[in-house]
């Protein structure tokens, strides 16, 4: 039995060009991302496009036929919500790749000169192409656009937690959108730790998603930045805060939740206000909880609203947190929402560990919740840590 003759130099080199070739060009399509990673984005992706087209589609009618008479309706009323997507010149260009797919094998009679095939397969291909290829240049010139106001709106929150004494502070958001409504802060309005001054706590969440919500968050960020700068106590700020949102809110359509609150780091009390934001959560160190309860109305929504200052005093080893409605909110792939209550249990189980490990613990939680299921929220968290 002779042993098979192993390959000449003269082809294996070719071959591993060639398998080279290829290994570079599925590293640059997929980026270096596993299998199920890229199935697991790809289904993301879907659920995402099926929920956004699926809001023009008249689920009250549809529920009202048979189930057997119900997928062509189905089917009609996502292609014009895929239709209506679309400019007028373009939707024109689609209507006419479909006719010419649905007609692409055209056998035309010529009496005796015999049959004349017209294959349009290749035409409308051409035309699906040149109309993906229009729709991408819109997405990218937009992507590099958010990316530009994404970058801006970054110098609006802190990059790093400012140094506190008797506690310490950390804080972490991941936007729906390229740019988000939400936003944080945590700044000494007149002084630093040093000399003694208070920290600014501030968690809030401007209703709407995307650029419009972002750029009201620009606005509030710069009132609240001018106003604290002046020394004034808590009720009397989020009145002339509440004054400035109203001018910006449409008549109360684009109003914020907003929780301001001040830490003394030599006495380690809190005084805050809450105007109708989640309720923000003490964790004691005996494991209790306390909420900080709604203490008036949005801001924005009218200028005749009044604000409750309260106070609260934490101990060493005391942790308040933070939120928004993103995170109680957040869901998985089926649909389940995160809930309050299982986040009110997972700050109460909070390990005692540094704020950025607490926090960290506390995402990382929701992260494994939702799994890779897109949101329709930001999600934003800041925790303060009492030493």
């Amino acid at each position: 039995m002779s042993a098979s003759a192993p390959p000449t130099p003269g082809t294996a080199a070719p071959r591993q060009a060639a398998l080279q070739r290829v290994q570079n060009f599925w590293q640059r399509v997929s980026e270096g991302r596993a299998l199920d990673d890229l199935w697991n984005q790809f289904a993301a992706d879907a659920r995402s496009s099926y929920g956004f087209y699926g809001k023009d589609v008249d689920w009250e009618e549809i529920q009202k036929l048979p189930r057997w008479k119900r997928a062509f309706p189905v089917v009609r009323q996502y292609f014009w919500a895929l239709m209506n997507k679309l400019s007028p010149a373009r939707r024109v260009l689609l209507l006419v790749a479909l006719v010419m797919l649905l007609f692409s094998n055209v056998r035309v009679s010529s009496g005796n000169q015999g049959n004349v095939d017209v294959n349009l397969q290749f035409v409308s291909a051409i035309l699906f192409l040149f109309l993906l290829s229009l729709e991408l240049a819109d997405k990218v010139i937009m992507k590099r656009d958010l990316e530009i106001a994404r970058e801006i709106q970054t110098w609006l929150v802190p990059a790093q937690p400012p140094v506190v004494g008797n506690a310490e502070v950390a804080f972490w958001t991941r936007p729906q959108n390229s740019v988000a409504g939400d936003y944080y802060d945590a700044f000494y309005p007149l002084a630093d730790a040093a000399s003694g001054g208070k920290l600014m706590l501030v968690m809030a969440d401007v209703a709407g998603k995307s650029v419009p919500a972002a750029l009201l968050m620009a606005t509030l960020q710069a009132s609240l930045r001018t106003l604290a700068s002046e020394g004034l106590p808590l009720g009397p700020l989020a009145v002339r805060l509440n004054r400035y949102a109203c001018e910006h809110s449409l008549g109360g359509q684009r109003f914020t939740t907003a929780v301001l609150a001040e830490y003394d780091p030599s006495t380690r009390k809190l005084s805050y206000v809450n105007a109708g934001h989640n309720s923000p959560i003490i964790r004691r160190t005996d494991g209790s909880t306390e909420r900080l309860e709604s203490g008036g109305l949005p801001l924005g929504i009218t200028t005749e609203a009044a604000f409750v200052t309260s106070e609260v005093e934490l101990r060493s080893g005391d942790i308040l947190v933070l939120f928004t409605d993103g995170v109680v909110e957040a869901f998985n792939s089926a649909g389940e929402e995160f809930s309050d209550a299982r986040w009110l249990d997972l700050v109460r189980n909070l390990p005692t560990v540094p704020a950025k490990e607490s926090l960290h613990f506390l995402l990382q939680s929701v992260e494994n919740f939702v799994g890779q299921t897109r949101q329709s929220d930001d999600i934003t968290c800041l925790v303060l840590r009492c030493k």
